[in-house]
């Protein structure tokens, strides 16, 4: 039925058949059920490290011992990791900032400079591998040293990149293929006959290795000889017969 309106319209609601019920006293019908969102919840937010990434009040890390011929006194490399989305599927451990001690303060402004700029890489995020091969390919002028094992390291500052490395293999950044059953058993037989054939001979006992070893190009190691017709790494097993 049409109506009829006589005097000016200044305002206006919309209402309801219930509502319409109630107020002219009808029983107020059921309620329509409630219409479902058919939108697909959010997942939770995984963070990723970037360099807005608040430091937490405590960080888990490791120290390193470099002890080398060029000082009287140890360096103690420290890497502190940040948990990102602890407690989930995507829980991964992740660099955070590095520190270098030392009672030698005759490298203490390079030193300085480089925890602050590998801690600023660390926090940047991405891909932070590539820190290890730069400070690796650092050489001194003066001349390398033998570490305890004898590998070879050209610089002080390659040793701090082999530090790194050792960290982010512990982390698991850094993967490397290991060395199957096989190799690894030919490796420990032909370095027992090599200790054999040498062991009259004056070779210090921390480095491993036999004395007419070459340099590996793969590992710095002073450890490639030939065997069986084929130059050989014996620490990494490097073979240039494959």
């Amino acid at each position: 039925m049409a109506i009829k309106i006589d005097k000016q319209i200044v305002d206006y609601e919309v209402t309801t058949t219930a509502k319409s019920e109630v107020a002219e006293g009808a029983e107020p019908t059921s309620a329509e059920p409630p219409v479902r969102s058919s939108a697909v919840p959010k997942s939770a937010e995984v963070i990723q490290m970037h360099e807005r990434v608040e430091r937490p009040e405590m960080l888990v890390g490791s120290t390193y011992k470099i002890k080398t011929p060029l000082s009287d006194h140890a360096l103690y490399v420290t890497i502190n990791d940040i948990i990102l989305n602890s407690g989930t599927e995507h829980e991964q451990r992740r660099p955070f900032e590095v520190f270098i001690n030392s009672k030698n303060m005759e490298h203490f402004q390079w030193i300085v400079a480089l925890t602050r700029i590998i801690s600023a890489v660390f926090r940047k995020g991405g891909d932070v591998t590539f820190l290890v091969e730069e400070l690796r390919s650092v050489f001194d002028p003066r001349g390398g040293y033998f570490k305890k094992g004898g590998k070879y390291m050209p610089s002080l500052v390659a040793e701090l990149g082999d530090a790194i490395d050792s960290h982010l293999r512990s982390i698991g950044l850094i993967t490397g293929e290991p060395l199957d059953e096989q190799q690894q058993q030919y490796l420990e037989q032909t370095r027992a006959r090599l200790e054999a054939e040498s062991a009259a001979r004056d070779v210090p006992a921390e480095l491993g290795f036999p004395e007419y070893a070459a340099f590996c190009q793969h590992c710095h190691a002073k450890a490639v000889i030939q065997a069986d017709g084929c130059l050989t790494c014996l620490n990494c097993g490097d073979s240039k017969c494959g």
